[in-house]
């Protein structure tokens, strides 16, 4: 069983940085590429950012690029998601998850409960 638990989620204002970490609990986690989803009040979820097994292809949002940054450590057995020049529009709910490649991330079968993350203006 593939278990995933985030932190590091918090309250920060605008133009400030959080760093999120997502552990895995798995015999190898190189046999999944990671992802990274949030979900604001109201809306949908939504892809963020993933990483493949490896870390050479790594896949932003539009709206997240140039501020965040995707990392992964196999050896800990973790995915980290660094967030810099937040605005308040990034409030959310983020999600970490493992899936068998960056193309299908959307499709992964194994999520994180998710850690809240809140910009104030």
């Amino acid at each position: 069983q593939v278990r995933l638990v985030e932190s590091g989620g918090g309250v920060v204002q605008a133009g400030g940085s959080l760093k999120l970490s997502c552990a895995v609990s798995v015999r190898t986690l190189t046999s999944y590429a990671m992802g990274w989803f949030r979900q604001a009040p109201g809306q949908e979820r939504e892809l963020v950012g993933a990483i493949s097994w490896d870390g050479r292809t790594i896949e932003y949002a539009d709206s997240v690029k140039g501020r965040f940054t995707i990392s992964r450590d196999n050896a800990r057995k973790t995915a980290t998601l660094q967030m810099d020049s937040l605005t308040p529009e990034d409030t959310g709910v983020y999600y970490c998850a493992a899936g068998y490649a960056v193309s299908v991330i959307q499709k992964a079968p194994y999520w994180g409960q998710g850690t809240q993350v809140t910009v104030s203006s």
